[in-house]
């Protein structure tokens, strides 16, 4: 990707990061855009509190990933897709792992997380799509693996499934779900409301990650995968105009 595609990429993990939290099950601590009290004092403030992380700035935030994740894993120097999957890992397990996965799927030694030249070459000069795959494979099970996987796992899970969404299409060239515009922070995903109406773009997103994991589950390639997400979002897509479109005509219609 090109230096200008980290705000792309941030945009879409910002809708997975959300607002505000100190969830007491969250080692974290008190938390804001995904942006920990700890990494806060080291970036920001050495002394700040709770407060202070409550009122952090959205620019603070994106310096810190910029400086902490996306330029530490060389995500530029990655192919499209491949940067946003690795991005996306790093922040949410430490790119400590996400450093080691990357290099153990491309068969390389995973002693070290540095993403040196020669994980770049290699990402490079194997298939993109496959490569997010085997990622979002290697994350997935490892989150599976904690123990707060009972109070978090439905979240992390659903995360998983829409990047690999998001980055199997974006490495065949093919546009993707645009959850950072379409939804505010932690919203990407929306349940079904009331009286059956489509959550708008969380509800489309809905679409595209269970295409997604339903079509991996059943053993299809990669570039399947893609294609089927794409045909699953236009079809919810095309849902949701329509009820839209209906609900406009029962508004304007005479009492």
């Amino acid at each position: 990707m090109a230096a200008s595609s980290y705000d792309a990429a941030l945009a879409r993990l910002l809708v997975h990061e959300g607002g505000y939290t100190n969830h007491p099950s969250d080692p974290g601590g008190p938390t804001n855009f995904g942006i920990t009290i700890y990494d806060y004092r080291k970036y920001v403030k050495p002394n700040a509190t709770a407060a202070d992380v409550r009122a952090m700035k959205l620019e603070d935030a994106k310096n810190i990933y910029r400086a902490k994740y996306w330029d530490a894993q060389r995500c530029n120097e990655l192919p499209a897709g491949v940067d946003y999957a690795v991005f996306d890992y790093g922040v949410n397990s430490g790119i400590g792992r996400s450093g080691k996965v990357l290099r153990r799927v491309l068969k390389l030694p995973d002693n070290t997380s540095v993403v040196t030249d020669a994980v770049i070459a290699a990402a490079r000069a194997v298939d993109a799509q496959a490569l997010i795959v085997a990622i979002c494979d290697e994350r997935l099970r490892f989150l599976k693996s904690l123990s707060t996987w009972g109070v978090f796992g439905q979240g992390w899970g659903r995360r998983v499934a829409e990047v690999r969404v998001a980055a199997t299409a974006m490495a065949a060239g093919a546009p993707s779900p645009d959850l950072g515009r379409a939804v505010a922070p932690g919203r990407a995903m929306v349940a079904v409301a009331k009286g059956g109406q489509l959550g708008s773009a969380g509800a489309i997103a809905a679409a595209g990650a269970a295409a997604a994991n339903q079509a991996h589950a059943s053993g299809a390639r990669p570039a399947m995968i893609a294609a089927i997400v794409i045909v699953a979002l236009a079809a919810a897509f095309g849902a949701w105009a329509f009820w839209h479109w209906r609900q406009s005509r029962q508004q304007q219609a005479p009492a």
